[in-house]
């Protein structure tokens, strides 16, 4: 684990970056962040806004045609992921379509939450956090005033991601950075073992550290 990031500087919302691998309960720690007073958003909800919408739509049709969309006309992600699994030419446009669209979302909720920040708006949040499972692997960590990375034991996150029907934590993990990887690239590591009441506590003690009330 890093040393710990100092808190924003003096009129800035501090912005984290929150990671971990599958199964260890990063969407957990994010609902439980907001609860403590940060503005959240996920990377993953982005994108899934994205894919519902334009210009991605468009961009999509004419690069594959209207076979990767349902019978409702939307996008249809499981055809777009089996067109660019073996393709690094097609997965490297899509990547370079959507990053920057996701990227423009995350500067626009950064500067919204800032602007709260900046008036001492009555909804104003503590930090503002972003779910990016790959944090690291993207080169984004310097983006951030500070890194999360949650972590689980190993048995606990494979339960959590059979119950959720994926596919073996091992398979899935393939394209990632290791748990300990993430912990130790991260500037503050919460272990999720426990209860919620648990996770919650570690991540208050976080937040205390990195947007002190």
């Amino acid at each position: 684990m890093g040393t710990g990031a100092a808190p924003a500087a003096s009129g800035a919302i501090p912005f984290i970056g929150l990671t971990g691998g599958l199964g260890a309960g990063k969407s957990t720690a994010l609902a439980l962040l907001g609860e403590l007073g940060a503005a959240t958003i996920s990377a993953d909800a982005v994108v899934h806004e994205l894919y519902r919408g334009e210009p991605l739509r468009t961009l999509v049709i004419e690069r594959w045609g209207d076979g990767v969309l349902h019978a409702e006309g939307h996008i249809d992600r499981s055809l777009i992921a089996e067109r660019v699994f073996a393709a690094p030419e097609e997965r490297a446009w899509l990547e370079g379509v959507i990053w920057p669209l996701v990227g423009q979302r995350m500067a626009e909720f950064r500067e919204e939450a800032d602007v709260r920040f900046r008036l001492n708006a009555e909804d104003a949040p503590r930090a503002a956090v972003v779910e990016t499972p790959l944090l690291f692997e993207a080169g984004m960590a310097p983006l951030y005033d500070a890194t999360i990375a949650v972590i689980a034991p190993e048995e606990v996150r494979a339960q959590r991601a059979a119950a959720r029907g994926h596919a073996a934590v091992s398979e899935r993990d393939a394209r990632q950075l290791s748990q300990q990887e993430k912990a130790d690239l991260a500037d503050y590591a919460v272990v999720n073992d426990g209860s919620l009441e648990h996770l919650r506590e570690r991540l208050a003690a976080v937040l205390d550290v990195i947007a002190p009330v």
